[in-house]
């Protein structure tokens, strides 16, 4: 089975409540990561990377971010005269906007009727991790299954939304499925990714919409789960789930780990990004940095520790930071101490101010502030 007989679609405004300082300007799918990146990065390079050559990309809305980051597709080699990357707005007014998953795979009804791939991916962008497709299409395959849902044995994430848990038999077959359960411990939970063939997709919909069905893991899934055969894949690999600005700062701070960032950015299947020419980031003298990621066009005049800095951030002459994420083109001023912070973009810190959160939860500063 060729990779490219794949179509995938990405719902990039899914879960956007989780991380509402975040996403109140932006997509989910647009909120940047790992000093360069954006969430939507991983799915979309997980599936090029896979073989797929057409992707769709459901948006709701505050999707100006995520247009200009994706453009045409470029850097993920999607920019295309045939296939390549789709932006599929809401269809309507403003009072029509779809509200469920069902709802948004309704409303592309006429991008999935005119593909030509066989199967079809479900992705969200608030998992972080290195998957191939391909090897979800071979199971697949394997089983013989209507449907294949990929999941992940471990604890379910502390603050996630509405998690799913399945309940496997032998032969990864899918027997129960729990939605929002009160378990802890050691379960297979869902990581919001599907596969199954584009024509069955298409007409699923169509029943659950003309039975006035539109929630996707009750109707869509829990009420099939004896009438089609859907299958378990166990993914093994490093996953960060993003559900709450804790889950969004903890998940960064992981990419410190060597082990952690030598799985996500295996160099055998790359996170491809919007590419920003920018020189390599200048160290002042006097300046310290110690286990932090710094990206180009940072400035370090001060002292960071376990930090991620993004793009073009410049950090003044005896500041001190500590535990933070700084976003692009930030400015730190001179002798000020930051801790367990969190800032947007474009942020103007003055001289000798002092901002401190905790590990649990850390201070947010948003977009364009002046502090």
């Amino acid at each position: 089975m060729r990779a490219n007989n794949m179509l995938g679609v990405l719902f990039s405004n899914e879960h956007d409540e989780k991380i509402r300082e975040l996403t109140e300007r932006r997509a989910m799918g647009s909120v940047p990561f790992g000093g360069r990146y954006r969430l939507i990065d991983f799915p979309l390079s997980n599936m090029v990377n896979s073989g797929i050559n057409k992707v769709g990309v459901i948006t709701k809305n505050n999707y100006q971010s995520l247009m200009d980051h994706l453009g045409s597709g470029k850097a993920w080699d999607l920019s295309r005269k045939r296939e390549g990357l789709f932006i599929l707005p809401p269809f309507g007014d403003t009072s029509s906007v779809p509200n469920s998953r069902v709802e948004y795979l309704a409303s592309i009804s006429r991008f999935l009727h005119n593909s030509r791939e066989e199967y079809i991916v479900l992705s969200d962008c608030d998992m972080i991790c290195n998957i191939d497709y391909r090897d979800v299409l071979a199971f697949h395959l394997e089983k013989n299954a209507d449907i294949t849902i990929v999941y992940r044995l471990g604890e379910i994430p502390e603050e996630s939304a509405n998690p799913t848990v399945y309940t496997l038999a032998p032969d990864g077959r899918v027997l129960e499925m729990l939605i929002n359960p009160a378990i802890k411990g050691t379960c297979n939970h869902g990581m919001s990714i599907l596969v199954m063939k584009r024509e069955k997709l298409i007409s699923m919909i169509q029943d659950c919409v003309s039975r006035n069905m539109f929630s996707f893991k009750q109707d869509f899934l829990q009420r099939n789960i004896k009438q089609y055969k859907i299958y378990g894949y166990e993914f093994k690999g490093t996953v960060q789930t993003i559900c709450s600005m804790k889950s969004y700062f903890a998940s960064n701070m992981l990419l410190m780990d060597p082990k952690v960032r030598a799985e996500l950015f295996n160099p055998n299947r790359p996170i491809y990004t919007k590419v920003r020419d920018d020189m390599p980031a200048r160290y002042g003298l006097g300046s310290s940095v110690n286990n932090s990621i710094i990206a180009d066009g940072c400035v370090i005049e001060g002292t960071v520790e376990d930090c991620v800095l993004f793009r073009g951030v410049k950090v003044g002459k005896g500041a001190k930071l500590q535990n933070c994420v700084i976003m692009q083109d930030t400015v730190i001023g001179e002798n000020c101490c930051l801790s367990n912070v969190v800032v947007d973009k474009d942020v103007h810190i003055q001289d000798e101010r002092s901002l401190s959160g905790s590990p649990d939860y850390q201070v947010y500063i948003s977009k364009g502030s002046v502090v």
